[in-house]
């Protein structure tokens, strides 16, 4: 396993386990316990969360496993993010889904998620989207009053573009270590928005969620897809690659700005797949092959 530094004090395994879809995977606490150890003992060390991921239930799920043996935390990095408000049954005066990214919301969801987690502190909390309502200053207080209370270790904000990023860090005595986002070669946003470049400027790694477009660059039959499906079947024979998927991670892989890819499976051998991703190599000219597959013309 490779991995990051995004602090003097922290480092991130280069393959992150998503927990999105924990609830779905209907596991007992064992087996989510035994997933936690497998991922572990093949050196995935940083696990990925959300207050409101499985109707605001997959982080005491996770808390539930780490609870039946806590020394696991001593191994890992815990992420969550807050500051979307979802309509559910758990919180039936909500009438819409919107943003709260207030000082009392994320000290509220920080705490929350130190319950569910069943841990004393988060190595890294995310805005976990960009609220055109922020008060700037209503979160770097709430950020620093985390930080001073020893509940989070670092922060970080998950989907924001370049002018968003700067103008919260420009109120922070202390800097964002890292920005989910969604990176895949049937999402190249990012790239052309500037935000792997700004990314690199500040030597930070960025989290790419959704690495294999949900799915669809299986199944989807659009012909951006398929021109990228079949680029992918070629590249993967040129180098050695097991799967579809492999090939996708080792792409994220070689990118110079240090992506780590979230790999949201509870099955261990498509977890197993990106883990060996890490011992292929794309080089440049098939690192643009699938990039112009996506594109659908060559670059300029």
């Amino acid at each position: 396993m490779q991995y990051i530094k995004l602090a003097e004090d922290l480092k991130f395994s280069r393959i992150i386990h998503g927990l999105w879809r924990l609830a779905d995977w209907n596991l007992s606490t064992n087996d989510t316990q035994t997933l936690i150890e497998q991922c572990l003992d093949r050196g995935i060390t940083t696990f990925d969360h959300a207050d409101i991921y499985g109707n605001y239930s997959c982080e005491k799920l996770f808390g539930q496993a780490l609870a039946q043996k806590p020394s696991l935390r001593e191994s890992m990095q815990l992420v969550t993010k807050c500051g979307i408000k979802l309509t559910s049954d758990k919180y039936p005066e909500r009438k819409i889904n919107f943003y709260d990214t207030s000082k009392e919301h994320i000290i509220n969801s920080a705490n929350q998620s130190l319950k569910n987690l069943n841990t004393d502190y988060i190595d890294v909390l995310l805005l976990h989207r960009p609220d055109p309502f922020m008060d700037p200053q209503e979160v770097a207080d709430a950020f620093i009053q985390l930080k001073e209370e020893g509940k989070v270790r670092y922060f970080g904000v998950s989907n924001f573009k370049r002018s968003q990023f700067d103008l919260l860090q420009s109120f922070l005595p202390f800097s964002l270590i890292t920005n989910q986002i969604e990176v895949s070669p049937t999402y190249l946003n990012h790239f052309e928005e500037g935000t792997i470049e700004q990314c690199q400027q500040h030597k930070i790694a960025p989290m790419a969620w959704s690495p294999l477009g949900g799915g669809s660059i299986f199944t989807a039959e659009d012909e951006r897809s398929i021109r990228v499906r079949n680029k992918l079947t070629e590249i993967g024979e040129e180098i050695g690659a097991k799967s579809l998927d492999q090939v996708v991670y080792a792409w994220l892989l070689a990118h110079p700005a240090t992506i780590m890819p979230i790999v949201g499976s509870g099955k261990m051998n498509r977890i197993d797949v990106a883990i060996q991703a890490l011992d292929l190599k794309v080089n440049r000219m098939q690192w643009f092959q699938i990039l112009e597959a996506s594109k659908g013309r060559p670059v300029d």
